[in-house]
């Protein structure tokens, strides 16, 4: 399939350039359409599908998924997204007062808000590392991580790639570290599914949470957990329904998932279109075209941001990781002058049709670029022309 064909399969109103891919990922045509099928057979027949048609195409669906992210699929299920699988961790992890659970300061707003609750509630406490800025190597971010764990830690949570400074964090060697300490990990994937190839069998995490409706481009609503057999037993749902067994299947810690009352599950049953369609053009050919895409808008941003006045300014514009792609994907977060983020924000929108998160991160205003196939360089460039007229420069 041709690049100029693939972009065909998502359409935008007319004057948007939509680089937001990571925060809301639309789904290519073909993905909607097989999702919409398997609506229309919903509708049609609900008490013979939810009966008879969901089983096998349930577990075939969960099949296909467990494959591509290299996990057994005795060790998955599927939840609405990555905040509801760590929500599901919180409510299983058993903490008493004095533990104390570990995260960083480039951790997802809501992932620091579900466990500074659990935290609260045990009489438990969230410790937020923080870390080197720049980061330079995969050894000083490790040793970042673990200098703040102790023997009251009962949970590691990272991200595979952080959500608003876009960076890879290494999770094989934070495993690990975890595991030579005792320490159980949970790891928050949505970005990390489709952009890097995952092996979540030689990962050995604890726990991996993630939505597919952003790389892999699933319909919304598509997400799983994924939970070592260690922990299996020990998993509670946070919606207590049924409990029954799939059709064909033994009984098992999933059953508790699987039955929420009449709720719709085409999103979940379409996530093999989505993997064949990223299949099909080619996945690595994907990695590769959008993260040379993301380094692209890398380079213009921080071209732009060179501009900017020397001195104390320069320390806050200079890129948070080193230009490889150890370091980021399909998407890229780049400083910016100092200044307000929503107002910039909403200007590239208003005035520009521009979608691109602004954030505020440690005293920092970031953009955060994301590149898929129906990007190109002229939305970047057109990007960084809104951006100096908005006098970021």
């Amino acid at each position: 399939m041709a690049t100029s064909d693939v972009a065909r399969e998502w359409s935008f109103p007319p004057g948007t350039t939509y680089l937001n891919h990571g925060s809301f990922g639309p789904s290519p045509r073909c993905v909607q359409e097989a999702r919409e099928q398997l609506q229309r057979r919903l509708e049609a027949q609900p008490m013979d599908f939810f009966l008879r048609q969901l089983p096998p195409l349930f577990l075939a669906a969960r099949a296909k998924l467990a494959a591509f992210v290299g996990a057994d699929s005795d060790d998955l299920i599927f939840v609405d997204n990555a905040t509801v699988g760590m929500n599901v961790v919180a409510a299983s992890i058993e903490l008493q007062p004095g533990d104390e659970v570990l995260c960083n300061d480039h951790e997802y707003g809501a992932v620091l808000r579900i466990w500074e609750r659990k935290c609260q509630a045990a009489g438990a406490k969230l410790v937020v590392q923080q870390l080197p800025s720049p980061l330079r190597s995969i050894d000083e971010l490790v040793d970042a991580i673990f200098a703040a764990a102790s023997d009251r830690t009962r949970l590691l949570v990272f991200s595979h790639i952080t959500s608003p400074t876009a960076v890879i964090f290494p999770a094989a060697e934070i495993c690990r570290g975890a595991r030579e300490r005792g320490i159980p990990v949970c790891i928050d994937g949505p970005h990390a599914v489709a952009m890097l190839p995952l092996d979540l069998r030689a990962l050995d995490c604890d726990f991996y949470t993630a939505s597919c409706h952003k790389w892999l481009s699933a319909p919304f609503g598509s997400g799983f957990l994924y939970v070592h057999s260690r922990w299996q037993a020990s998993v509670r749902p946070a919606i207590v329904s049924w409990g029954r067994t799939l059709d064909g299947e033994q009984p098992s810690w999933r059953d508790e998932f699987h039955w929420l009352g009449t709720r719709d599950p085409s999103a979940w049953l379409a996530v093999p279109a989505a993997i064949d369609f990223l299949e099909s053009y080619g996945i690595e050919r994907f990695r590769q075209q959008t993260h040379e895409l993301a380094r692209y808008a890398r380079q213009r941003v921080t071209e732009l941001t060179a501009r900017h006045s020397a001195g104390l300014a320069s320390k806050f514009l200079e890129p948070l990781v080193p230009d490889e792609p150890t370091w980021y994907g399909s998407m890229a977060a780049m400083p910016l002058p100092p200044g307000e983020a929503e107002p910039l924000q909403r200007a590239l929108w208003e005035r520009h049709g521009i979608e691109a998160p602004i954030i505020d991160w440690s005293g920092r205003r970031l953009v955060r670029v994301s590149c898929h196939l129906y990007n190109s360089a002229a939305q970047v460039d057109r990007l960084v022309e809104a951006l100096t007229a908005e006098g970021c420069v």
